[in-house]
């Protein structure tokens, strides 16, 4: 063997390595962790927790991916729906919550428009500028690895949507926006979008806007999608300025990066301590500092609860050690896809699929979060 293919050997074997170790970690975190039990509304942190709607006479057999916002008028949630993921007739439905009650829900964007043949839609985010429109981007296309990026904008807090247009292309290929969380907007405007691409492995880079989405600059891929075949990131921001994602990953950890530099450049990826069951997290920077994610503390097979048949709340003072606080779901079946976000009053709102059937919202009080 020369010394080249020796240090070669070499190197694959320590990311190896790093991978196994992070693996067992994973493992001796899910079997030792004291996790809390499902959390009761009106007990604890958790305030209430309840459907968009109702599954009697629901608009569509399926649902998934969904995404919250606030805005001026209030709270804004959409998902995309239709018979089952994947099918022509999934489209982006939108509901506003008044007076304390969800509006029924109106599809707003279906995969037939402006279009050669209809396609189904794809993870709707939500996103309200500090100046600006409120912002709806999502996919459109045959698969994860073929789909394009779509833009609508509201003028009145969600209730009319117009404006549609996609985002073009990249040095990637097709432009996404957020492919899953929502953007973060930077102290200069700038709106620094989390995303990933699935066509060339599993790779996350960011695509940023300074003009509300006329035009874009893409950053990345961060990663080769080899040691870690990542996706679907969400951004938090540190108070020294630094910024830093937690993924969604094949590897059965939540991975992570970190930015000093405004999102320009990012460290290695790294795992987590957090299990991740090859599913989609969300996560947000609380106003106290702390941060907060919302996943799936399990991991695929084995005995329950494994995949996506619990779902949880983890808070960190530092973004490296986290605590695992609430159990929103713990049950046979799927709930999944979280987002999150904290309102202008404190408190922590997460939408998540419920079951594929509907979408649940629950209301936090991050004070009470130990």
């Amino acid at each position: 063997m020369d010394q080249t293919a020796g240090v070669l050997q070499l190197a694959q074997e320590t990311t190896e390595m790093r991978i196994i170790c992070s693996l067992l970690c994973t493992a001796a975190l899910i079997h030792a962790a004291e996790l809390p039990p499902k959390a009761q509304p009106g007990q604890g942190a958790l305030l209430s927790a309840g459907f968009v709607y109702l599954l009697e006479n629901r608009p569509t057999p399926q649902c998934h991916a969904s995404t919250i916002v606030e805005t001026k008028t209030g709270l804004v949630a959409a998902w995309f729906a239709g018979t089952r993921e994947k099918h022509n007739d999934v489209g982006i439905r939108v509901s506003r919550l008044v007076d304390g009650r969800w509006t029924a829900s109106v599809e707003v964007a279906t995969g037939a428009e402006g279009e050669d043949k209809v396609y189904p839609c794809w993870n709707p985010v939500l996103f309200q500028p500090k100046t600006g429109l409120l912002m709806l981007f999502y996919k459109v296309g045959p698969t994860p690895s073929t789909w394009w990026g779509v833009l609508l904008t509201s003028k009145d807090g969600g209730k009319t949507w117009g404006n549609r247009r996609k985002l073009g292309k990249g040095p990637l290929g097709h432009l996404l926006g957020p492919v899953k969380n929502k953007p973060v907007q930077l102290a200069d405007g700038a709106i620094l979008c989390p995303s990933s691409t699935e066509h060339d492995g599993w790779r996350v880079h960011f695509e940023i806007t300074r003009d509300l989405g006329k035009t874009w600059q893409v950053i990345g891929p961060i990663n080769d999608g080899k040691e870690f075949g990542a996706i679907q990131p969400s951004v938090l921001v540190h108070k020294n300025g630094d910024l830093q994602v937690m993924c969604r990953s094949r590897q059965r950890v939540v991975t992570t990066s970190r930015s000093k530099d405004g999102g320009k450049t990012w460290s290695p990826m790294a795992a987590s301590p957090l299990p991740n069951p090859n599913a989609g997290t969300d996560a947000v920077t609380l106003v106290d500092g702390r941060q907060l994610i919302v996943y799936n503390h399990t991991v695929r097979g084995g005995k329950f609860p494994s995949s996506r048949n619990m779902l949880n709340v983890a808070v960190s003072a530092d973004g490296k050690s986290w605590k695992p606080v609430l159990t929103l779901e713990r049950a046979p079946g799927e709930y999944s896809y979280p987002a999150v976000i904290q309102a202008r009053d404190g408190k922590v709102h997460i939408t998540y699929t419920w079951q594929r059937k509907t979408v649940k919202h629950a209301v936090l009080d991050p004070a009470k979060l130990k």
